[in-house]
């Protein structure tokens, strides 16, 4: 147990890199759903490895022992090695569980203050009287969109109209959800704070794709992000801080967003085919291969257990 159990802590730093090919080679909803999956199933099958790791060495706590009604503590190493893996793991195990506790604390009083502001307006739209251009969805009960002043001035109607569809999408497709789950997988194994940079460029193709249909024209989404982000950043000196749910249009790497939908070929776009089928592969690998250490840990931990029960020779 005590070689197979390392599998799941390993494997985390290896999603990185096929996480970040990911966004670019499978359609922008699907790469939202597969990165969020693999943070929970690799958050998931870390967090029991080092629960695992844990048992061993406390075994060799007579009170433990006593409990657990073991004639032997378990026999995985030497003592000394058991009992410091142990006391690493569970001082490991106990800093994550405060994170996630913290962290998931946090979200929740963002979002209770996100619904009090989208609570004051009674329109899924609300305009604010500001010269700084901005656009964001806030999620609430129901979520809204929220424009400036500055931002509508900086677009024509029409364009006007896409980058709206585009937070409307954010709250239909529940976005804030997804990146609340891969930060928070972040807080139980730093390999995973690799999967927010793709997630966030796939929930903002998502978006993307998602106004492009609804407006019916490609090129005019392009144009709408693409000038809605120049003219936020010109006046960032002056920006008014965003509540932290929010989510908006021009946030992420724009430029690539805008390529998309205007169907840019990718200078690497030779080897997609391959890389595609490469990094959903690499992520697949991850957590099968996870899951997989973890149950067969959990396994011979049971049988371990057995033995040191006198009830399996």
């Amino acid at each position: 147990m005590i070689h197979t159990v390392w599998l799941p802590l390993v494997l985390p730093f290896l999603a990185g890199p096929a996480a970040r090919r990911l966004p670019a080679s499978l359609p922008p909803r699907r790469a939202v759903l597969v990165l969020a999956l693999t943070a929970i199933g690799l958050a998931g099958a870390s967090t029991c490895a080092l629960a695992l790791l844990v048992v061993p060495g406390a075994t060799h706590v007579p009170a433990v022992a006593a409990v657990g009604h073991l004639l032997v503590p378990l026999a995985s190493g030497t003592p000394d090695a058991v009992v410091a893996v142990a006391a690493v793991a569970a001082a490991l195990l106990a800093c994550c569980t405060t994170l996630l506790v913290r962290g998931a604390g946090r979200r929740q009083r963002r979002l209770r203050r996100a619904r009090a502001l989208a609570a004051r307006s009674d329109g899924e739209l609300v305009v604010l009287d500001d010269d700084h251009p901005d656009a964001y969805a806030l999620p609430g009960r129901p979520g809204r969109v929220v424009v400036t002043t500055g931002m509508i001035r900086a677009l024509s109607a029409p364009e006007r109209e896409a980058l709206l569809a585009h937070e409307r999408a954010h709250l239909k497709d529940r976005h804030h959800l997804f990146t609340a789950v891969v930060d928070l997988a972040g807080l139980c194994h730093p390999g995973l704070r690799a999967l927010r940079e793709p997630l966030a460029f796939a929930v903002e193709r998502s978006a993307d794709e998602s106004a492009a249909a609804a407006v019916g024209d490609r090129a005019l989404t392009a144009r709408a992000i693409a000038r809605a982000a120049l003219a936020a950043r010109a006046a960032s000196a002056s920006a008014t801080p965003r509540p932290g749910p929010a989510l908006a249009a021009t946030s992420g790497p724009v430029p690539k967003r805008v390529a998309a939908l205007l169907g840019v070929p990718d200078p690497g776009g030779v080897m997609r085919p391959l890389v595609r089928r490469a990094a959903a592969l690499a992520l697949l690998s991850c957590v099968a291969l996870s899951a997989g250490a973890s149950l067969h840990a959990a396994d011979e931990l049971h049988d371990g257990i057995e033995i040191a029960q006198g009830e399996s020779p």
